[in-house]
This record gives structure tokens, C-alpha cells and sequence, in this order.
């Protein structure tokens, strides 16, 4: 079975320095329908004008990674981190028994554009942990390129939680299948651009939940780039 929702229906938050759309239910935007899908607890896409930030503040129990996907984010923790995050680059953030952290654009004249996942950790109470790894578009081009998974396979970073999180780029006549194993589930979301998606056409902010599909098949992209998560 697969459900689709479309981009307008997410929650929304314009702050002015912010401009945010929610997929799940998320500060003020609270929807007892969109509350999470598996361990999948959060996608905010987010637009942070020049020179502006969240401020320091903290987090528990949750594996938080970051996606840019236009500009740059600049990112700060407790735990001594410091780096600033580029398209291409993936930053995992346990925050275990706790962390704090403050994210910023540090341009003066270009916006930054990304997005932040929070995936519900197997097992709380962790130490506190950090990493960031780079995929360059090679990797993902026409291809579903493994980011993120339980046991960092593959050069991905690694989350403590069974769940794997994959990235595309398909254009044109390129496409990518991904078959989920027997009871396992798939959601997919376009992060710009145009793709089809088991014949479903989906635009930027779309999503695809997949429960019981033997194969996600990705293709008819126009500059499309997808995240897949497979999860239990």
C-alpha cells in the first residue's frame, strides 16, 4: 500500500529569518495523523536567511542528521564540534543523554536550504556522539547511495537505530530500485525536483509512504533528489 502527501499539506511556520515546512507534527504544528512513520519522528525542510540561526539549545535521546541541500550551515555543540556543513555532506548527531547545539547560516548574501531528520533512537540513555561524511554527486547519480545505517556500512554514518536512509540524484532516463525486505517499510521524499515513484508522479516536498511494496522504483527524475529511508 502506498499513501502520498503532497507538499501543501505539510505543517508550516514563517518566522521571516525561517521558513519551514513540516512533514510531521513539530512545535505549534501538531497533526495526530503525521506524528511519525516507524522510528521516522521528523523532516523539517528548512530556510534560513542570511546570517541567521538557531540559537543554542538542547536535545535528548534522538539521532538528528543534516542534509544540505543550497549554502552553507554552520554548526556548534557541547561536545567541542565545530564545522560547517556543505551540499553533499551528512552530519549525524546523537543526542543521547543530552547535547547542545546552535545551527546558523554564516553567509552575509546567500540563504541556506535544508533538511533536518530526526530518527527515534533503539536505545536511549547513550553517550552523546558526533560525525559527518561527504557523498559527492558521482555516488548518487542515477543510484540510491546508503547515507546512514545501524552499522555505518558502506562509508555511511552510522545511527542507532535499525533504520537505513538512502539519497538519489536521477534526471532524465536514470533510475534506481530499492526492494525492501519482507515486512519493512519505505518512505520516500522528494527534496527537489520531479520523479516518479512506482508510476506515482511526486514534486518537490512530496512524500510516499510504502508499506507491503516488494520493490520502490525511482525514475522519470527532472533534477530530482530523493531521500529513501527502509525501516522496521
Amino acid at each position: 500500500m502506498m499513501t502520498l502527501r503532497r507538499s501543501e499539506d505539510r505543517g508550516q511556520a514563517d518566522h521571516g529569518w525561517l521558513k519551514s515546512f513540516h512533514s510531521f507534527s513539530f512545535a505549534d504544528y501538531q497533526d495526530p495523523a503525521h506524528v511519525g512513520f516507524g522510528a521516522l519522528r521528523v523532516i523539517n525542510e528548512d530556510r534560513v536567511q542570511p546570517g541567521m540561526g538557531f540559537g543554542a539549545h538542547g536535545h535528548q535521546d534522538m539521532e538528528i542528521i543534516s542534509y544540505v541541500l543550497e549554502g552553507e550551515l554552520e554548526h556548534q555543540d557541547s561536545l567541542g564540534n565545530g564545522s560547517v556543513i556543505r551540499p553533499g555532506n551528512v552530519q549525524r548527531m546523537s543526542a543521547g543523554t543530552g547535547v547542545r547545539h546552535s545551527e546558523r547560516n554564516p553567509s552575509t548574501t546567500q540563504g541556506v536550504h535544508f533538511l533536518q531528520i530526526w530518527i527515534e533512537p533503539a536505545v536511549r540513555g547513550i553517550d552523546p556522539g558526533y560525525e559527518e561524511k561527504h557523498f559527492d554527486a558521482a555516488a548518487k547519480r542515477g543510484r540510491l547511495r546508503l547515507v546512514a545505517s545501524p552499522d555505518g556500512r558502506d562509508g555511511s554514518v552510522t545511527i542507532h537505530q535499525d533504520a537505513f536512509v538512502y539519497a538519489a540524484l536521477l534526471d532524465g532516463t536514470q533510475a534506481a530500485v530499492h526492494a525492501p525486505a519482507p515486512g519493512r517499510r519505505a518512505y520516500v521524499h522528494v527534496a527537489r525536483g520531479e520523479v516518479s515513484v512506482n508510476g506515482q508522479a511526486l514534486r518537490a516536498g512530496d512524500a510516499l509512504k510504502a508499506t507491503g511494496e516488494r520493490e520502490i522504483r525511482l525514475s522519470e527524475g527532472r533534477d530530482a533528489e530523493v531521500l529513501l529511508f527502509d525501516l522496521a
